[in-house]
């Protein structure tokens, strides 16, 4: 099934189903008010919203509605959790090369990861609202899942079956704050703003063959300010699984309900499928020209992220963001 949010004035919006063509929506209320309370009580509460979509794919609802991704929060508004690996080691190996930095051998059988903001989320069509150009405004294409309760300890198999829903991601990066930032050995902070979601979550199901090992054999579409500049395989060189995320994720503490595991931006060893983020780009052409000619995005660009089946039709609708500027705020 697709599930969404949307805006009604809350910060944790309205949970409805979303039939599989995008096209209609109907208010879940009577059965969770939220997506947070749905994976709160994902036993009782998935097979009524289950209901309700066959019968909304059925047309047998009076009550459906014209789904607008525009009204869209992100599916989850706010998370307990959200944190993003980085399962395509080929971008972090380009990366690190570009800056004639050697990449430990580690890094193909450890996972990296790092915990992000989740009290701010930004909806499929929402600004990217920015102060500054100079930081270094990057996109990044992203699948991610969202779990139910995992134990401390789990396996990547235990792991594995508490994967509720799939998701987009646009995990927004400030390259030109990262270096000072990492330079304190502390992480991420400032050079991570909020991130941006998919109008809709879905059930793996709803991917048939393409689900499979845990990865998503499909292509990621980015197209910015037009252009379409990737669409990497996300099922190929992922080198670490969600399962494996998750597992990794939960060695030392558990993982509650509303989890969300990002897997960091998707890229291919195959250059000719193009890029998910800008630094990728900039990388590729360090490497190959000793400079980097592409720039990072500037005010009034946009970026459109989606995921289309066999079919051509989109799964999980789109991330469709433009980029501004914010307004100074005024000194007391």
């Amino acid at each position: 099934m697709k599930l969404a949010t949307l805006k009604d004035g809350s910060r944790d919006g309205q949970l409805v189903v979303v039939a599989r063509d995008l096209k209609t929506a109907h208010v879940a209320d009577g059965i969770a008010p939220t997506l947070q309370a749905a994976l709160d009580d994902w036993a009782f509460i998935a097979p009524q919203l289950g209901e309700l979509y066959l019968l909304l794919n059925g047309g047998r609802t009076s009550r459906g509605f014209d789904f607008d991704p525009a009204k869209c929060m992100a599916p989850l508004p706010r998370a307990f959790q959200w944190v993003d690996g980085s399962a395509y080691v080929n971008h972090v190996e380009l990366v690190r090369k570009a800056r004639n930095a050697e990449m430990p051998a580690s890094f193909w059988e450890d996972p990296l990861m790092y915990q992000g903001g989740s009290d701010d989320f930004l909806g499929p069509t929402d600004p990217i609202v920015l102060a500054h150009e100079e930081w270094g405004i990057d996109f990044e294409a992203e699948v991610a899942v969202i779990t139910g309760d995992i134990p401390m300890g789990s396996t990547p198999h235990q792991a594995f079956d508490q994967i509720r829903l799939l998701l987009l991601v646009n995990d927004v990066s400030l390259r030109n704050l990262i270096p000072a930032e990492l330079g304190k050995g502390f992480g991420f902070l400032q050079s991570k703003p909020a991130s941006a979601f998919s109008p809709v979550a879905v059930t793996p199901d709803e991917l048939g063959d393409a689900w499979q090992d845990a990865k998503v054999h499909l292509p990621l579409r980015s197209t910015w300010n037009g252009k379409l500049v990737g669409q990497p395989h996300a099922g190929v060189d992922m080198v670490f699984n969600f399962a494996q995320l998750l597992a990794h994720l939960c060695k030392t503490r558990n993982a509650r309900a509303g989890t969300i595991l990002g897997s960091g931006t998707v890229s291919n060893k195959d250059a000719k499928r193009g890029y998910s983020c800008i630094a990728e780009k900039r990388a590729l052409e360090m490497i190959a020209d000793g400079v980097s000619s592409t720039p990072f995005m500037l005010f009034g660009d946009t970026i459109k992220i989606e995921m289309l089946d066999a079919a051509g039709k989109s799964i999980f609708g789109a991330i469709d963001q433009e980029l501004k500027q914010a307004e100074a705020r005024k000194a007391r």
